[in-house]
């Protein structure tokens, strides 16, 4: 299809004002086959009214049209095809095989919800029956879970696909009930363009109101904080850097009425090798280690950026092996120029400080957005005595902890913020001492892994997105799986209402297949 660098506010096509261009990352060139409209404050404003204005109709929609949307979603994004692929690499410089299995994964994730939708457990419906013999008279009260209404979402440069226009936030507040104003990221407007198409396609297929979904694309920081204060969004899904996330979360805090901001932003996803591990398997370890870590130019949250160990030979051995993959690779196109001047100036500062040692660096960057990957080490005393060392570098650099001991590693682990992931590389042998770590891991991180990499994170009901602050601005969240439904809803408890007010699936044998709590008892 052909990109017209239009807003879409509900079913309105809007091109107006100043406009901007998306640049190649691999020459810094604009790609000038379109220039896109930025929106205004007034386009914010008339977004939210779209949504505000569907939600009471969307809401209420029966669940089965609800989750045949969200399959129409998917059908339409699969049905863009090469043009997409295309588009998206084009625009982040992402290889087409990496961009086909995103589209995958988004498609995949619109399907995991509508399921989620159909089954009907994400309502949380419980029923405690009235007993009028007890004194006092106990009420009869039902509980289901609704939509928070319209939802922000801004999509994330490093998926432009899975969190961005039609991502994770999207598919679940969608799933949820609520409708959707995107604030499109500058680095893939017309990637974003072109997903957007499909849902708009999808909301005409299926007969959604139109309001359900928009998409703002801009520049400016002003536009996301613009679209954060508007007092009709009452939630924000966000994935990016920690600054940005604490931005939206303070203006979202400021409010006059205060909202939820779900933002997945900072995480170095500690890597603990553990000796019998180390000492059986260290040179596959150390494999693993380097290509989890340049994995997409290490452009991933859940990149490896922090491996601890206790020093001695097998670890020696360890950082020689990793050294030796790491030299033979290519520098890699990162996705905007700010995020590799960002990477380039991280890893300049781990190199030019005294205590750290450089471990191996990748081929020199041979393009202007092009980033080098490196492992460096440090003493476990050093890294205790500066926090600064434990800052994330966003791409293929990470810092190797050189503990003394098991209770220096201990410590180390006790100084970290809230990570999205913990990885233990265990072998039998290490069973009992990585016991004591699990709860500590609990802890620090959203998810505890064994003998695997922390890069890929599996669209499932039992997928943890989340962390401590600041992996998260909400730990108790998940950004990825099923249970990221829950951040969109709210409980409402229904006391002695007769049964023709009451919600139709709070009724006395009105759930159909959801799952009921009657009583205290699961059925």
């Amino acid at each position: 299809m052909t990109l017209t660098g239009e807003l879409f506010i509900g079913a309105e096509r809007l091109a107006r004002g100043e406009q901007f261009q998306a640049a190649d990352p691999a020459t810094g060139a604009l790609i000038e086959d379109v220039s896109f409209s930025v929106a205004t404050v007034e386009d914010v404003a008339a977004a939210c009214a779209a949504a505000e204005a569907a939600f009471p109709i969307y809401s209420q929609l029966p669940l089965e049209q609800r989750a045949t949307f969200l399959e129409a979603v998917a059908d339409e994004i699969e049905a863009l095809g090469d043009a997409l692929t295309e588009r998206a690499s084009r625009e982040s410089g992402l290889p087409a095989a990496r961009l086909n299995g995103e589209r995958g994964r988004t498609a995949g994730q619109f399907r995991l919800f509508a399921r989620e939708v159909r089954d009907g457990g994400w309502q949380q419906l419980r029923i405690d029956r009235a007993d009028p013999a007890r004194t006092p008279p106990k009420p009869d009260l039902r509980l289901r879970t609704v939509p928070l209404g319209p939802v922000a979402v801004f999509g994330a440069s490093n998926f432009p696909l899975a969190f961005s226009a039609a991502g994770g936030d999207t598919a679940s507040a969608l799933a949820a009930g609520c409708t959707v104003v995107v604030k499109g990221h500058p680095a893939h407007p017309g990637t974003s363009e072109l997903v957007a198409s499909a849902v708009l396609r999808a909301v005409e297929r299926t007969g959604m109101p139109a309001g359900v979904f928009s998409l703002l694309n801009g520049t400016s920081n002003e536009l996301g904080g613009a679209l954060v204060r508007d007092p009709r969004i009452t939630a924000v899904g966000f994935t990016g850097s920690r600054g940005g996330g604490t931005a939206l979360m303070k203006i979202a805090a400021e409010r006059p009425v205060p909202i939820p901001v779900y933002a997945e932003m900072s995480s170095i996803n500690p890597v603990i090798l553990m000796p019998a591990a180390l000492s059986a398997r260290g040179s596959a370890i150390a494999k693993g280690y380097v290509g989890s870590l340049t994995l997409g130019a290490g452009q991933f949250c859940t990149n490896p950026g922090l491996v601890l160990g206790i020093d001695g030979p097998d670890l020696d051995a360890f950082l020689s092996e990793a050294g030796a993959a790491l030299s033979g690779l290519p520098a890699q196109v990162m996705l905007t120029a700010g995020i590799h001047r960002a990477y380039e100036e991280g890893r300049a500062r781990l190199a030019g400080s005294a205590e750290v040692t450089t471990v191996g660096e990748g081929q020199p960057a041979d393009g202007p957005t092009h980033g080098r990957a490196a492992i460096f080490s440090i003493t476990g005393a050093d890294f205790l005595a500066d926090p600064a060392h434990a800052h994330e570098v966003f791409g293929s650099t990470s810092l190797v902890v050189r503990c003394a001991d098991a209770d220096e590693l201990a410590q180390v682990l006790a100084k970290l913020e809230g990570q999205l992931t913990a990885t233990l590389q265990i072998d039998e042998g290490d069973y009992a001492d990585a016991a004591r770590l699990v709860p500590v891991l609990e802890r620090v991180a959203g998810r505890v892994i064994a003998n695997d990499w922390p890069t890929g994170v599996e669209v499932t009901h039992a997928m943890v997105h989340g962390g401590p602050y600041p992996a998260t601005s909400d730990g108790r969240s998940t950004s990825v799986g099923s249970l990221a439904i829950d951040r969109f809803l709210r409980p409402v408890s229904y006391q002695s209402l007769p049964e023709a007010l009451l919600p139709a699936v709070l009724r006395d044998g009105g759930a159909g297949a959801a799952p009921v709590r009657v009583d205290g008892k699961r059925g």
